[in-house]
């Protein structure tokens, strides 16, 4: 069959599908074509559509949909309990909402002390920072462990003790004992800045709110007479406190102490002896646990050769950590001239704990630089105690 033209129906119906086929063929090229210009010159290249999936009710996040008052409690919760610094600082690097949410000034306030346990070859800006934050935010515990590593690691004696006087004034014992020691040997200064009714009222306080070592201190102080009038039965009264406080705090969580205590302290009691110190009964018993401030500082000190500095020395007490700020700064053992300590407290722990089995008598002892120091005061020595 043709047309009126001539033509024949079967090659304009083929022509007629052909062209059809090419202007989709153009549609769909046209559609997926991408123009780049790079400098005159043009590319195309071809790019497929992707089909994004719709959103069911099983893919709706409703963590989004939790209020930040809700989230920031229990991140609260969180802080207070952690046991180690992993346990919260791992929320911090979840997402940016978790992140942000965490490092509230409400949360950073109620870190527990536990999550300040930074180890000395782990110390960087950003743990730094983290404490200057939970510091900022009222956080006492962190108070007193930044104001401790800045005053003796770090050297920044004016913010480190600045730091330690704000947890002070918020009633921390450790931090009013720390203060305390550093009236005592004028720390940061030279010897004539000991200022020791000032350390004597600082350890009267830290004691009255029941730290070990500020009552063993104290009691010390009023025995020797030392910044305060001799007490002696006073400061006898004050040591069996604070053995009697360390021994509540270890028999509490160790089950095999509490046993010993039952076989062999009451037996002692029943022969009518009377009421011995009961750091007599100690030496059998674990040594209380290092704070984070002073197992930092050790290890600090430890990876630079042990030593703080030429002619420095650190306390001998291996739960102490401190170091000295100038020469002769701490007092040394009259008897053996091998250790020295901090503190009066230091030393009645290390005698008991350990120097008492290794004290050696000598006639005469020298420092470090091999000069004979024997008759020297050395800011006060440590007499060698009997157990108390």
């Amino acid at each position: 069959m043709r047309t009126r033209r001539g033509a024949c129906y079967s090659g304009v119906v083929s022509r007629m599908c052909s062209d059809v086929r090419l202007a989709n063929k153009n549609k769909d090229l046209h559609m997926h074509m991408r123009v780049h210009v790079a400098g005159d010159s043009f590319s195309y290249s071809r790019k497929r559509q992707k089909k994004t999936p719709e959103k069911t009710v099983t893919d709706y996040d409703f963590f989004e949909s939790l209020p930040d008052d809700l989230v920031i409690s229990i991140f609260c919760k969180l802080s207070s309990t952690a046991t180690k610094p992993s346990d919260f600082l791992n929320v911090l690097i979840t997402c940016r909402r978790l992140n942000k949410l965490a490092l509230h000034s409400l949360v950073l306030s109620r870190v527990s002390p536990r999550a300040f346990a930074i180890r000395a070859k782990d110390w960087c800006d950003s743990a730094h920072r983290f404490l200057k934050n939970c510091a900022d935010a009222g956080n006492v515990e962190a108070c007193f462990t930044l104001g401790m590593i800045r005053f003796y690691c770090l050297q920044n004696r004016g913010s480190g003790a600045s730091l330690m006087a704000k947890a002070a004034i918020n009633s921390h014992a450790r931090a009013l004992y720390s203060l305390a020691v550093i009236q005592f040997n004028g720390s940061g200064g030279t010897k004539s800045d000991k200022d020791l009714r000032a350390g004597v009222a600082l350890c009267a306080r830290a004691a009255f709110l029941g730290h070990v070592d500020a009552l063993r201190e104290l009691g010390h102080c009023l025995q020797d007479g030392y910044g305060v009038r001799q007490n002696i039965a006073e400061g006898r009264r004050f040591l069996v406190q604070a053995n009697a406080r360390e021994l509540a705090a270890v028999l509490s969580t160790n089950a095999a102490a509490r046993h010993w205590l039952t076989c062999n302290l009451q037996p002692q009691l029943r022969q009518g002896i009377g009421c011995p110190l009961l750091s007599d009964f100690g030496c059998n018993i674990p040594t209380p646990e290092v704070h984070p401030a002073s197992r930092f500082m050790a290890e600090w000190f430890a990876a630079r050769g042990g030593s703080p500095g030429q002619g420095l020395r650190l306390c001998s007490h291996a739960g102490c950590g401190r170091p000295e700020s100038r020469k002769h700064e701490f007092r040394r053992c009259s008897v053996c001239g091998a250790v020295n300590y901090c503190s009066r407290a230091c030393q009645a722990l290390d005698w008991k704990f350990r120097h008492k089995v290794e004290c050696a008598p000598v006639e005469r002892w020298l420092d470090e630089d091999g000069e004979d120091i024997g008759d020297e005061d050395s800011d006060g020595e440590v007499m060698a105690m009997a157990d108390s």
